[in-house]
């Protein structure tokens, strides 16, 4: 029991999810939110108001563009991409406090969360196996 305990206490310490982290944002938490992802991928769409610092670039960017004491939440693609722990862990080698959000931006769109492009901020429908369709209040 004791085991369990403290392995998902670190998990939850270290992983956040698209809907955390959008009731974060909304009630006014202060998160950096990094995305990971190639210049390509970052023109597809983003979580809206990300920050765009590739993985390979953190140990660089990082300490001279970001406040040390920040509240970081990176992420990358998918489930299907290692690149978000890559970056968590380029940002926790500097010493910041750094979740990684699961589900990676494929989830944050696939719940119809705000996704930022050329064109602005919008959201995408829900797909009903990874959200719920709700009445929306204006985000």
């Amino acid at each position: 029991m004791a085991d369990a305990h403290a392995f998902f206490s670190a998990k939850l310490e270290h992983e956040t999810d698209p809907s955390d982290v959008y009731a974060s944002q909304k009630a006014g938490e202060k998160l950096t939110v990094v995305d990971v992802r190639s210049e390509e991928a970052w023109a597809q769409g983003r979580v809206a108001g990300a920050v765009h610092m590739p993985y390979a670039e953190i140990a660089r960017r990082a300490p001279a563009e970001l406040p040390s004491d920040a509240n970081v939440v990176v992420y990358c693609w998918s489930p299907g991409c290692n690149a978000g722990a890559k970056g968590a862990l380029a940002f926790a080698e500097l010493g910041y406090r750094v979740r990684e959000m699961i589900g990676g931006f494929e989830y944050w769109a696939r719940e119809g969360l705000p996704v930022e492009d050329a064109d602005g901020v919008h959201r995408r429908p829900i797909d009903p196996l990874t959200g719920v369709p709700r009445i929306r209040t204006r985000a």
